[in-house]
């Protein structure tokens, strides 16, 4: 949603995280317990848009939701991208980034460089993918920008194998991809 709100007006918002964990919490999404990106993206339309980080700053903890938090920013929908379908992902990153759920289990001790080899499809974790490229070793990989702070991966990034023979794609990262719409 940053991404897209950043695209759209030049402004980069940090949003907060935490009034999605403390108030999305009525059916699929339980706060720390998980939930989906297309149930966050529905709470936000019928909250109005999210506030600021600074204004309900993350706390990495279920708390008690604090209404009348003033928006910051909103989004008018969302969309989601065919499932299994890097090529598609591809021309939807292109554009904005785009939210993708993943096994994250395999990249916890994630250091550095393009991971490749085999991973989960037991999608876990949510991540934005902002880009890909290619390593020189020539090796196609995907951009990622991970919500675990900066003294993990490559300063909060993880370069994921793009393009493998599993069409879910690494760590299921191509099964169920969405991005807000403004």
């Amino acid at each position: 949603m940053e991404g897209i709100v950043k695209l759209h007006t030049g402004n980069l918002i940090s949003l907060s995280e935490q009034e999605l964990v403390d108030c999305n919490v009525h059916g699929e999404d339980q706060g720390c317990g998980g939930g989906l990106m297309d149930d966050a993206f529905k709470f936000i339309i019928k909250n109005g848009g999210l506030t600021t980080e600074s204004g309900y700053p993350y706390t990495a903890e279920d708390g008690k939701c604090k209404p009348g938090s003033n928006s910051a920013a909103t989004i008018k929908g969302y969309e989601d991208v065919p499932a299994n379908n890097e090529a598609a992902l591809m021309k939807a990153v292109a554009n904005q980034p785009v939210s993708v759920a993943v096994d994250a289990s395999s990249f916890q001790f994630y250091a550095g460089g393009v991971m490749t080899g085999s991973c989960g499809t037991e999608l876990d974790h949510g991540i934005a993918a902002i880009g890909y490229g290619t390593a020189s070793d020539g090796t196609k990989y995907w951009l990622m920008k991970n919500s675990w702070g900066t003294t993990w991966g490559e300063n909060g990034y993880l370069r994921m194998e793009k393009d493998i023979s599993d069409n879910k794609g690494m760590c299921g990262l191509a099964m169920e991809p969405s991005y807000p719409t403004e």
